[in-house]
């Protein structure tokens, strides 16, 4: 599991076999054998990465599924750690920025239906991907049920938007 996660991220951030090798602890070769089956077995990755890279360069930015615009200056810039600083940015941020997105819809979606439904239950942080809730134990089979409803429907999606709810007397508990 480890290797999965450190390959599928660190390709998607731009991670060399060299860097994947340190990252393991594996030989070079190991790496580049990873990597290249990483990219016959998922050929779709690396025509997202090629195409956000090219459409980044074309128009100086890129944008979240709601189109929100992150302006990159250094994508077209003579040095090249720069540039690929840029690209790596081009490459994560429709990813990041619409699930940023995504959790800011949430929270408007929950603060506005904790509101309108009266309830004492208080949205008091969000980390990451995650709300976190002050929710008396009078409310919580209610929140239980009707938060993760409503927090995967803030968006239609071409995939299933998942939500789910731990709970405990803190937030160590809640995981």
């Amino acid at each position: 599991r480890r290797y999965a996660k450190v390959i599928n991220f660190g390709l998607i951030y731009g991670m060399s076999a060299h860097g994947l090798a340190r990252n393991l602890g594996i030989e070079r070769a190991a790496a580049e054998s990873y990597i290249d089956r990483y990219f016959a077995r998922y050929p779709g990755v690396a025509r997202y990465m090629d195409r956000t890279r090219s459409e980044a360069r074309e128009r100086g930015y890129v944008e979240t599924v709601f189109g929100r615009r992150l302006h990159l200056p250094d994508i077209r810039a003579s040095n090249a750690g720069r540039r690929q600083a840029a690209e790596r940015a081009a490459i994560n941020a429709p990813m990041q920025g619409t699930a940023a997105d995504l959790i800011k819809k949430a929270m408007i979606a929950a603060s506005a239906w904790l509101r309108d439904s009266k309830l004492k239950s208080r949205l008091i942080l969000q980390v990451h991907d995650e709300l976190v809730l002050e929710v008396p134990d009078d409310e919580l089979a209610r929140v239980r049920t009707e938060l993760p409803a409503l927090m995967a429907g803030v968006a239609e999606l071409k995939v299933p938007l998942l939500a789910e709810v731990g709970d405990g007397a803190n937030w160590d508990e809640a995981h």
